[in-house]
């Protein structure tokens, strides 16, 4: 891979539709060096390339669920009526989505 330069983090910015500070094309330019430095010391392990990949952190995980069970619920009018404002059946909140 190439080397980042603050001309492609400009490069990759504007195919992203971001714009960029100077101050913040810095910033990224230190990061992705970080990253970089830390992808070259990963290959830099003798044999890494024999290594099986991890589909998960615990070898011996077993997801295990439980019996979907019904049970007896509330009656609606009586979960309703903690309700400030109610619409027949259902409860009326506030828009928070422009």
């Amino acid at each position: 891979m190439s080397e980042f330069t603050q001309e492609k983090v400009d490069k990759l910015a504007d195919l992203l539709l971001i714009g960029l500070t100077p101050e913040e094309n810095q910033m990224l330019f230190e990061e992705f060096a970080i990253i970089d430095a830390n992808i070259n010391k990963i290959n830099e392990i003798e044999n890494i390339e024999k290594v099986t990949p991890m589909t998960h952190a615990l070898d011996d995980f077993v997801c295990e669920l439980r019996e979907d069970v019904v049970e007896e619920s509330i009656p609606i009018e009586d979960a309703l009526r903690n309700c400030d404002d109610v619409d027949d059946r259902e409860v009326s909140v506030i828009k928070v989505v422009g």
